[in-house]
């Protein structure tokens, strides 16, 4: 996450361009620091603009000596002064741990010098960090800025490292600070700073909709573009950059970007709603609040995608502020960002895109802000000190303008185009995150999630009620085995760092993933091949209320080595002794403890939740203590150990098996005595079928028949004549029948349901109805894109 950014030498006067920006966006506004005492006269519409891009970086309306602003604001002294104490400019270099000269890191070393030298500007521009005006330290940021544009950054040199460097991560820092600086600064100055961004974010870097120029990335080039024509007064650029971001509004059915399900997809291969998600809704968030009411206002129809994603892409995967981690990509291995972090920042965007969104979003999103806040059970989010001023004060303004706090969602999405699916039942949330020939295992690059192999074989995330919520970022990632993620399937087979390949290389041979909803209930497969291995199954989740049905079928595998399906690997903290209840027998919290039981009926995790073995499971459990290191996942990462006590529960399918199969329920949040007796009750969800050809379930208390069939076939009175999920919902004399088909070839698919139906109430264009009476048949025309297709009908 960036620090946050502060405005010219007058802004220690937190609020001098709020006036205008809150003018323009028609707000009602906290009233400016008591330091604000003068306000910069605005000559024309650049300076406006500069002053309310400092002012959106900077936040406004806060209390400079009230916490959690006091204490941030101290701190941010504190790093600027060292940053001062320890800048030495010589050849090569403006710090002497930053070489600006090394082939492999000097890219990264220019934009965290740039970094440093934002950081003493902030302080100088922020109220309350003990260095608030002071002149020797903004000096030595335009002396720093120069050194830089000298060295590494200007209009003769070429490029090397990491292209993000010289096209956003640097530029982004340089016209940040001469924004700050802008007053102490000459015009010689800028103009030399505002060539070298043009040198290397030319116009044509936006000119084509291709390569690392769309999605977020296109986004953040926007951003640079239109900072660079603000501060340099170019109309031009401005224009430009305004015009360049339609592109990212409309959406898309391949690639990167938005999808009409809701999914965002980056690098081509990857769920990202997190990480490179966040980066478009912050720059598109703070370029629509930079340019509404001005000559250059983003007035585009397509811009309200971007504020329906709000709904439809960003809060179905915050959870009580978190961003769930199936969507984070490489994310999940930096020490500095976890779920926290990533949700609080998303929520801190879509608080600003408010600003600019009709009143019943603004007061919907609120609500949802609320929520998510008073929910919380970690670091409360209004006073987590990770977060910019800005950021903080964007949370807190909305909390206090929501109307009400809007209760948790409950029911399933799915997401076809990224492979992902989300169940919230009435305690607890879960994420599901899959793998096809479409979206990769996972994600590793420079060096990052070098171990996130198997994220991407079914791996189930869960927060049960009651539970902090930090149970994947409370040092999960580097202690976790990366072997047992919840969930999976996986061979046992060594893989090495990377394995598979960089940037989204490592994907399935599938095609069936995926699944079909009606808001209420959901089935989702997965046709699962492992990583660099020769492991197949079939893999399926029947989201049904407050639990989650899970089933596998046809584990074959020849690679000489173990194969499990993980039920869940339990962080339980640092001195976690959560009990473990297996059949009403209490286990020892003893680290080390591996017990096997041959028949298990039910397992309960104080604190956690349960799990139930229809018919009976062998079931293996291990208590054990892991260290591990971020560096060992993330070579930016420390390699100071980390520990953390784990509970694992999993079958084990043996050496190389051959059709091997699993079954189990699980229950986030339940108490040990509802899991005993969801154990007894054998009514309540009955298996129909669990084989390589059709797994499937039924619930006559819910109304529920769901199946998902891998080829034609038929069970418990549905049939269908090529792969399909399918579900029925009954309620009264109504039924709902959705389908999907997840193999995305479009080939109509034949439905037939074995229940006398009067008529059909309503259907979706692409069914055809073939009869009713004593059963139904149907023909749906699904298309390539795994849509669900619902059809209503009267019951006889």
């Amino acid at each position: 996450m960036s620090s946050p950014q502060g405005s010219s030498r007058r802004t220690f006067l937190t609020a001098s361009g709020t006036g205008v920006a809150a003018a323009t966006l028609g707000l009602t506004l906290p009233p400016a620091p008591a330091s604000a005492a003068q306000l910069p006269v605005v000559a024309d519409e650049f300076d406006a603009l500069r002053l309310r891009w400092r002012d959106l970086t900077l936040g406004t309306g806060f209390d400079a000596t009230a916490e959690p602003y006091a204490t941030k604001l101290a701190a941010l002294g504190t790093s600027a002064r060292a940053a001062l104490a320890a800048m030495a400019p010589a050849n090569g270099s403006l710090w002497p741990d930053l070489p600006l000269t090394d082939p492999a890191t000097g890219s990264a070393n220019m934009s965290s010098s740039y970094g440093r030298l934002n950081t003493m500007a902030q302080a100088w521009a922020q109220p309350g960090t003990g260095s608030t005006g002071d002149a020797g330290l903004i000096a030595a940021v335009g002396k720093g800025l120069d050194h830089l544009c000298t060295q590494i950054y200007n209009e003769n040199t070429k490029s090397f490292g990491n292209w993000w460097d010289w096209q956003i991560g640097s530029p982004r820092l340089v016209l940040d600070t001469a924004v700050i600086a802008y007053d102490t600064l000459t015009a010689g100055q800028i103009a030399h700073y505002t060539a070298a961004v043009d040198h290397f974010v030319p116009d044509s870097a936006v000119a084509v909709y291709s390569g690392t120029s769309t999605g977020a990335n296109r986004t953040d080039l926007c951003r640079v573009l239109a900072t660079r024509g603000v501060l340099g007064r170019n109309a031009a650029k401005i224009a430009l950059a305004r015009d360049a971001l339609s592109p990212v509004f409309p959406y898309v059915t391949g690639g990167d970007g938005l999808y009409a399900d809701g999914s965002f997809v980056q690098h081509t291969w990857i769920a990202y709603t997190g990480s490179y998600g966040e980066v478009q809704i912050d720059g598109l968030s703070r370029l629509f609040a930079l340019l509404a009411g001005s000559t250059w206002a983003v007035t585009d129809p397509n811009r309200q995608i971007i504020l329906d994603s709000v709904e439809r892409s960003y809060a179905p995967f915050i959870h009580d502020g978190l961003m769930m981690d199936c969507v984070n990509g490489r994310a999940i291995s930096r020490q500095t960002t976890d779920d926290q972090l990533m949700g609080r920042t998303i929520m801190a965007h879509i608080a600003m895109l408010a600003l600019g969104a009709s009143p019943a979003e603004r007061d919907r999103w609120r609500g949802m802000i609320k929520g998510w806040t008073e929910r919380n059970r970690t670091t409360p989010v209004l006073t987590d000190q990770r977060l910019s001023v800005a950021n903080l004060a964007l949370l807190r303004a909305a909390v206090d303008a929501a109307p009400s706090a809007a209760p948790a969602p409950t029911g399933p999405r799915l997401f076809p185009a990224m492979d992902r699916a989300v169940h919230r039942g009435a305690r607890f949330a879960a994420s599901l995150s899959m793998a096809s020939s479409r979206i990769a295992y996972y994600e590793n690059g420079n060096g990052e999630n070098l171990r996130g192999w198997h994220t991407g074989s079914g791996m189930l995330a869960w927060w049960g009620e009651g539970f902090a919520g930090d149970q994947y970022s409370d040092g999960f990632w580097p202690t976790a085995d990366p072997y047992r993620m919840p969930g999976t399937t996986v061979s046992r087979k060594p893989l090495a760092d990377g394995e598979g390949g960089a940037w989204g290389a490592a994907r399935p041979a599938t095609t069936w993933v995926g699944g079909a909803g009606d808001g209420t209930y959901a089935a989702v497969g997965q046709h699962l091949k492992g990583l660099s291995s020769t492991l197949t199954a079939r893999k399926s989740w029947f989201f049904a209320g407050d639990e989650i049905v899970c089933l596998g079928a046809g584990i074959t595998a020849a690679d000489g080595v173990p194969v499990e399906t993980v039920a869940d690997h339990r962080n339980l903290g640092a001195a976690g002794t959560n009990a473990l209840t297996v059949d009403g027998r209490r286990l020892p919290a003893t680290p080390g403890r591996h017990d096997s039981f041959r028949r298990a009926h039910w397992a309960h995790l104080a604190g956690h939740g349960g799990y139930v073995f229809p018919d009976g499971a062998a079931v293996q459990t291990l208590r054990e203590e892991r260290t591990g290191t971020w560096k060992a996942i993330n070579t930016g990462g420390t390699a100071d150990p980390v520990t953390r006590r784990y509970l694992s529960l999993w079958f084990d399918h043996g050496t190389d098996p051959t059709d091997a199969s699993y079954a189990y329920v699980l229950l986030p949040g339940a108490r040990q005595l509802e899991t005993a007796v969801r154990a007894a009750d054998r009514d309540k969800v009955r298996i129909l079928a669990n084989s390589p050809l059709v797994q499937a379930i039924s619930s006559r208390r819910l109304g529920l028949l769901a199946a998902n069939f891998w080829t034609a076939g038929a069970t418990g009175g549905l049939g269908v004549n090529g792969p399909a999920s399918v579900l029925v919902h009954t309620a009264h004399r109504t039924a709902t029948l959705s389908l999907a088909a997840p193999e995305r070839t479009g080939a109509p698919v034949e439905l037939t349901w074995d229940r006398p139906v009067r008529s059909v109430a309503t259907r979706d264009p692409r069914v055809e109805v073939l009869a009713t009476g004593r059963s139904l048949r149907l023909r749906v025309a699904p298309g390539t894109s795994c849509e669900t297709v619902r059809t209503e009908v009267v019951l006889g």
